[in-house]
């Protein structure tokens, strides 16, 4: 099997699982708690992943990290549209001025929203297309705003928790690794 058909079943399988736990009423006390931060978590996760695809390139010489980074990348966005498409329908149920209330009176809110939003722009120039029509280096430019979404994203997830931290500081720790080893230079540690 392909790397990419690999990572396409890999992607699927959490949302598979939510909606299987969802069928057999098994999310716990607070169903929509549980798709909430499951979903954020998620994608949290692929977008990690997909900032790792180039050090582990880089690190191991392997070429097929780069080959599923989009996948991962849409994912990410996917989980996290999920997540934020659950905020809207369940927990406010369309009420635009609850919602404007919450994004603007709750920081961990408007810094998810603020995340989202910048995911955006990427989830639609993601295609080879679009990088044809913007220009291999105006599309660079762009992606680079995965870093700061990993950064506001992380950032989301710690002031969401409310008591243990230990998932949040893990992800934090990965993603300054990641960073990191981006600001360290080009070349493979050898």
């Amino acid at each position: 099997m392909s790397p990419t058909l690999l990572a396409i079943v890999a992607v699927i399988q959490p949302g598979l699982w939510l909606l299987w736990r969802l069928a057999e009423n098994d999310l716990g006390a607070d169903p929509v708690a549980t798709l909430t931060h499951q979903t954020g978590q998620w994608g949290l996760r692929f977008l990690l992943l997909s900032l790792a695809a180039t050090p582990l390139r880089k690190l191991s010489g392997w070429n097929w990290p780069v080959r599923i980074r989009r996948i991962l990348g849409l994912a990410a966005f996917g989980y996290a549209l999920l997540h934020f498409s659950i905020f809207l329908v369940f927990d406010h149920f369309f009420d635009w001025n609850e919602i404007l209330k919450d994004i603007l009176k709750r920081p961990y809110i408007t810094i998810g929203f603020i995340t989202w939003i910048m995911m955006i722009p990427l989830a639609i120039t993601s295609s080879q297309y679009m990088m044809k029509q913007m220009g291999g280096s105006r599309w660079k430019v762009l992606h680079k705003l995965n870093y700061l979404i990993g950064i506001t994203g992380v950032f989301h997830y710690f002031w969401s928790v409310k008591r243990d931290i230990t998932l949040p500081t893990f992800y934090a720790i990965l993603l300054a690794l990641l960073l990191g080893l981006r600001l360290t230079g080009r070349r493979p540690l050898r």
